[in-house]
């Protein structure tokens, strides 16, 4: 597809905000997880980060900008770490969710506090366009993969469905009706925050040069491969390696279809964990931002 194809034909604006709405925005051990496609912001010593990227149209063959993923991030007390993508991101059951629901509703409040720690995680994959990147510089002018939680992705709801009458609808997506957006991280109370990033005006990505953004929709990456079956364990895989975390405790469960995770409630990121003693495992996905979390769990894992 041409960049004059793309303009001709770009994507519904409403096809985008259904398309959100239906996913909910308006309401391995040891492995390496870097990928050199990606970006991620850099933080200082003190916590804090800027950076200034737009995100970008779907790649040819595809309706939609972003796919959304879950997966699952926690140490068992046979010391091993479950760090592994989610079935229910392909419509599958997964022996982790059936597990955490069972826990859930036992009544028990020990079994409810192990389901809040091996709950599973939301991520939304998308293109951007790195605009500005103090902190690595070398990244300005690519086109990179961008990993990000539902706090970024209730920022572009906002955006494409504001909430007053005087705000007019904007596809943050769209070559030349879309908007940069800031990136303003702040350490609070420990943890990261992104209360403070925001887009801004709309104006056309590289005053709308044709041919610029022809290079720049060329560079594209498909990240269909994130919710790729063949790119998935199978649910008896799964199963295996969760036994193998979990060792003699884990219970013996069935496959069947039940509520999953969806029936833990969400608790907020920034909410501090009980006090441990030093000797203590480390900090749970609850006291880590969801933005962040995959990489989290694979740092902890490669350092047992």
């Amino acid at each position: 597809m041409s960049l004059d194809t793309l303009k001709r034909n770009r994507t519904d604006f409403n096809k985008l905000v259904q398309a959100a709405q239906s996913v909910g925005g308006g309401d391995t051990q040891n492995q390496s997880y870097k990928d050199e496609r990606e970006w991620k912001p850099t933080v200082d010593k003190a916590g804090n980060g800027y950076a200034i990227i737009r995100f970008l149209p779907a790649a040819e063959g595809q309706d939609i900008p972003w796919v959304r993923y879950w997966d699952h991030g926690f140490k068992g007390p046979t010391g091993q770490w479950y760090i592994e993508k989610s079935l229910t991101s392909i419509g599958q059951n997964d022996p982790v969710g059936e597990l955490n629901s069972r826990l859930w509703n036992s009544g028990n409040d020990d079994d409810k506090e192990t389901a809040r720690k091996q709950k599973r995680r939301l991520h939304y994959v998308t293109n951007v366009y790195v605009v500005s990147d103090p902190s690595n510089p070398q990244n300005e002018g690519k086109v990179m993969i961008f990993k990000f939680g539902k706090k970024i992705f209730d920022k572009i709801m906002d955006l494409m469905q504001p909430q007053f009458p005087d705000e007019k609808p904007v596809n943050p997506f769209d070559f030349w009706d879309g908007a940069d957006f800031v990136m303003k991280i702040r350490n609070v109370e420990g943890y990261r925050n992104y209360d403070k990033s925001e887009f801004k005006s709309p104006t056309p990505l590289l005053d709308g040069n044709d041919e610029k953004l022809e290079g720049i929709y060329s560079q594209i990456h498909d990240i269909s491969e994130f919710i790729d079956p063949k790119n998935y364990k199978s649910y008896d895989e799964l199963k295996t390696k969760m036994y193998q975390v979990l060792g003699e405790q884990a219970p013996r469960t069935v496959k069947q279809t039940i509520a999953l995770d969806d029936e833990i409630p969400d608790f907020d990121a920034r909410q501090k964990p009980a006090a441990q003693p030093a000797a203590a495992a480390p900090q749970t996905a609850e006291a880590v931002d969801e933005d962040d979390t995959m990489s989290y769990f694979a740092k902890l894992a490669a350092e047992d």
